[in-house]
């Protein structure tokens, strides 16, 4: 049966984004995610322990949904503050696939933060993170350029070669720091410091990813109090910048929150043009938070791949027993 001319496209799409990130000498990109407060670890490792209690988050992100299977990333966490420590450990696990499977990227990592309270308005956490990575590819699945014929599609061989191993291990590292104060946070997260070679057919060194995220908590409602009630409304702006080799990308936009709703917009480009716009939505109820995020293509793909659905899912356990009151990171979980 012939293909069509679109199924041709997606397919070939499919293609470009593997063989591009996964065998070329270029080099590839982190997954991303649009809700980045509610992947914290993935965000920066200083936030290990950063709420004080046992906290579990589940992420699940389906990017170009109208090319089936382009990009499906899965990411589970968990993380706690031990004071025996002087810090937070973490655990964060993340499963990435292109392409239907095509290729996929599965990843573990342990977490040490390490917090020092600089005043009695100012804290910093510091953090090391060491990650195993597994990288495998599906050649049998791969289609290229020469395979196609132009009246009835992919039917000839290829003349690419095929790599020897079609899985590749390799441990990464990375580090992050957060200063915070009650209404203020920012912080600073270096990735693949050791830059590891994830190449298949040649070296292809892992870029250092630079991350830089600030945050700040308005009170929409003038409080006596001194402590900040959990239904108080708050608006939260936030901008975060990430930089991969030649990569650059700007994301800015804010939060507003009026107990148990969480509504949110923001704008993602790079500096070269624009990306999409971020629409989330969430609820939170006692220990339990849910969010969801759609991005809607603003670039001159427009939205014909379907931007990315995000789902996020946050618990929070009891804390054990404190001796003394410990500064939290209030900054959104979404």
């Amino acid at each position: 049966m012939a293909s069509t001319p679109t199924s041709i496209v997606k397919r070939l799409i499919i293609t470009l984004i593997v063989v591009v990130s996964a065998i070329q000498t270029g080099y590839s990109q982190d997954p991303e995610f649009s809700q980045f407060y509610a992947n914290p670890l993935y965000l920066n490792p200083a936030f290990a322990g950063s709420v004080i209690c046992p906290r579990m988050v589940l992420n699940y992100r389906n990017q170009w949904p109208s090319i089936s299977g382009a990009f499906v990333t899965y990411n589970a966490s968990y993380d706690q503050h031990f004071d025996k420590l002087g810090g937070g450990i973490g655990i964060l696990a993340t499963s990435d696939r292109q392409g239907e499977g095509i290729f996929a990227t599965n990843s573990f990592s342990g977490i040490y933060s390490y917090r020092l309270e600089v005043s009695r308005e100012f804290s910093i956490k510091a953090a090391l993170q060491a990650t195993f990575v597994n990288r495998g590819i599906n050649w049998d699945k791969l289609t290229f350029g020469d395979q196609i014929d132009p009246k009835f599609g992919f039917v000839r061989n290829t003349n690419d070669i095929r790599p020897a191993k079609d899985n590749k291990n390799y441990v990464d590292f990375s580090t992050g720091v957060i200063g915070y104060s009650e209404n203020f946070y920012a912080g600073v997260a270096v990735h693949h410091l050791t830059q590891p070679d994830e190449g298949f057919v040649s070296i292809s060194k892992l870029p250092i990813k630079l991350t830089a995220h600030a945050g700040a908590v308005i009170d929409l409602q003038r409080k006596h109090r001194r402590v900040r009630a959990k239904e108080d409304a708050v608006f939260s702006p936030n901008i975060l910048y990430q930089q991969q080799q030649n990569f650059h990308q700007l994301n800015y936009g804010f939060y507003v929150t009026k107990y148990p709703f969480v509504g949110g917009v923001w704008y993602r480009q790079n500096f070269e043009n624009s990306d999409a716009l971020i629409f989330l939505f969430g609820l939170q109820y006692n220990s339990y938070k849910v969010g969801y995020s759609y991005d809607l293509t603003v670039s001159k793909l427009t939205n014909i791949t379907g931007g990315a659905h995000e789902i996020s899912f946050t618990m929070q356990f009891p804390c054990p027993p404190k001796k003394k009151r410990i500064r939290t990171i209030n900054c959104p979980a979404f």
